[in-house]
């Protein structure tokens, strides 16, 4: 039950996009076709889950019996960056014309806050579902929160390209076309969201 409520949570009550406002930088700009945003997305959610297993065994298998978890998120940084360098090599060799589309939002991962963000959280909060006590993640929770928390990115994403494809389709006035329309539809898509609030 409590990894039903932790998916739950992180896919549709805190969407890491539409309520924390991480990781807007791809939201926005590679959001104008369906096929970019789902390429993205998968990106995104291999190393979300990837890093925070990395960066949690890390963390308390290295930084605390060390007695430096102030380096946490230097430290942090730098194996998201080696990740990312990874999944660019990976994704050169197997889907040329992803790597291709992705461009140079996929070394842009490295400074996604939404992936850094994750992976401090599991580490730094305690979290309550459910109304039970307050408890810090273990390592199976940490996975699986960050995976869910990435499956919402990739949800927030692929809806909102979904909704801009229409809206290029459609007859804009000129002063909202490109980036004012995508604001503002992202504002009816976060409210959207919101009425999952009650849920967990």
């Amino acid at each position: 039950m409590e990894y039903i409520l932790i998916i739950i949570s992180a896919i549709f009550v805190n969407n890491i996009l539409l309520s924390q406002f991480m990781g807007i930088c791809p939201f926005l700009g590679v959001s104008n076709k369906l096929s970019t945003a789902v390429g993205m997305s998968g990106a995104v959610c291999f190393v979300i889950t990837l890093a925070t297993l990395v960066t949690y065994l890390f963390q308390y298998y290295v930084l605390v019996p060390l007695g430096i978890e102030f380096m946490q998120t230097i430290a942090f940084i730098l194996i998201i960056a080696a990740l990312v360098q990874m999944v660019e090599i990976v994704l050169k060799k197997v889907s040329p014309s992803l790597y291709q589309a992705l461009g140079i939002f996929l070394p842009l991962i490295t400074t996604n806050c939404a992936v850094l963000g994750v992976a401090l959280m599991v580490v730094t909060k305690e979290f309550s579902y459910g109304g039970g006590e307050p408890h810090f993640f273990n390592l199976g929770e940490s996975v699986v929160f960050a995976f869910a928390t990435s499956l919402g990115f990739g949800l927030a994403m692929i809806l909102f390209a979904g909704l801009r494809e229409q809206i290029a389709l459609n007859k804009v006035p000129e002063a909202f076309k490109g980036i004012p329309i995508a604001l503002v539809t992202a504002s009816i898509l976060a409210m959207a969201f919101m009425g999952f609030s009650g849920l967990v």
